[in-house]
């Protein structure tokens, strides 16, 4: 065994070569065409980007020769170079008829056949969506807020700076996070295989001490969930689009009658499964009508029910357009507007929505100032709206936070 250990050595060097040439002739085709393709093809890199890191393990452990069986083998090459070559030669023929060499042969024409398994419900439309029913009923059996539909849940659900603490301090709520940030992890690692977890949740955690919230610190056990809490929420960032899709789903769905839903399911898992080169033609859109998530116009129908054909402007945002009342009044709380309001120094409040000419926001400001007998306003001075949208400041707030009031 001893004499064999030099070629089981060589021939994992090759496979690892072998793998990295695959990689490098998969990634040369390009970007393919299909969702489906797509995700077929992360998959595929992630199992050959595995099989490498644990050869290579191996390798440095051969490397290491704690047992000296390496340096035995050397020593033994090196004396009696003719009287043990026979010897040799027949315990490498013995390794070989094994152990076939058809995976270390380094030929980058034969391709990596091995198909990835990818299991999706069908609500989670092959990735395109998420299947949060069960956490939605945990979570209205959990009463961890007013009873709401499982539309607006996927508004709230990131939200948890609203549960009370001591809601966050059961055995149920532990459980309803652990089993959120579980499926979450699962469907990121399924649409998204190439992304490295463990090194973005290991920045959320070195960020989670850095910030030292006292309102987890109080407990071990608390400290926990906000843990998870701080992981469920950078998924939630990642997986933003997603949820977003899953929502505009939710909202298609709600207006089709059950014949109607069962003819669309058919037609998607006939799309998934005969999805190709299409996709690269022109799509017919003569009424130039945005696109699904599915990479088709949306219906003429749910275009006019959003009012996606009115045109809002906001001056605040850069005279940046927003197509649709809904998408317009999103948008006062997303990034964009929230930048623009602090460039002009003004606090993003409930009191500014609706604005979006930059003197008209400037001129309310001042106004406020005026009756609160402020000339400047900082960040010490922060506004914080509760749930009834009762106005704080921010050392009221944190407070009545802490003490689980609000």
């Amino acid at each position: 065994m001893a004499s064999t250990l030099l070629e089981m050595t060589r021939a994992a060097h090759e496979e690892v070569e072998r793998l990295e040439r695959l990689i490098v002739k998969d990634l040369r085709k390009g970007l393919p065409t299909t969702s489906k393709d797509r995700l077929f093809q992360g998959h595929r890199l992630r199992n050959m980007i595995d099989t490498i890191t644990s050869t290579t393990e191996k390798l440095i452990e051969t490397y290491h020769d704690n047992d000296n069986a390496m340096k035995e083998e050397i020593v033994e090459l090196g004396t009696n170079v003719f009287g043990g070559f026979y010897g040799r030669l027949k315990e490498i023929r013995e390794y070989h008829r094994k152990h076939p060499p058809a995976a270390g042969v380094v030929d980058v024409n034969v391709e990596y056949e091995e198909l990835p398994v990818i299991e999706f419900t069908g609500e989670e439309a092959f990735g395109r969506c998420l299947d949060l029913h069960e956490l939605y009923n945990q979570y209205i059996n959990l009463k961890l807020g007013d009873p709401i539909e499982y539309s607006a849940y996927l508004d709230v659900f990131p939200q948890t700076q609203n549960i009370p603490r001591k809601l966050k301090l059961t055995r149920q709520y532990r459980e309803y996070m652990e089993n959120l940030l579980e499926y979450l992890i699962y469907f990121f690692q399924r649409t998204e295989p190439l992304q490295d977890l463990d090194r973005i949740f290991a920045k959320v955690v070195s960020e989670f001490e850095l910030q030292g919230n006292e309102m987890y610190f109080g407990s071990q056990s608390l400290k926990d969930i906000g843990l998870m809490e701080a992981k469920m929420k950078k998924l939630c960032d990642l997986l933003s689009q997603t949820i977003e899709q899953t929502k505009q789903n939710l909202v298609k769905k709600q207006a089709l009658t059950y014949e109607e839903m069962e003819r669309d399911r058919e037609e998607e898992e006939k799309q998934v499964d005969t999805e190709s080169d299409d996709e690269e033609q022109q799509i017919y859109n003569p009424l130039k009508l945005p696109m699904g998530w599915d990479g088709k116009p949306i219906p003429f129908w749910l275009y006019k029910l959003h009012g996606l054909g009115r045109e809002f402007k906001c001056e605040i945002c850069g005279d940046y357009s927003y197509w649709g009342r809904r998408a317009f009044e999103r948008h006062f709380q997303e990034s964009r507007h929230q930048s623009g309001m602090r460039s002009l120094n003004i606090p993003n409040t409930k009191n500014f929505n609706e604005i979006t000419p930059i003197q008209e926001a400037q001129a309310l400001w001042e106004h406020i100032q005026e009756q609160q007998g402020q000339n400047n306003w900082h960040q010490d001075f922060e506004e914080f709206e509760d749930t009834d949208g009762n106005i704080y400041n921010k050392r009221t707030f944190t407070d009545l936070q802490r003490q689980g009031l609000i």
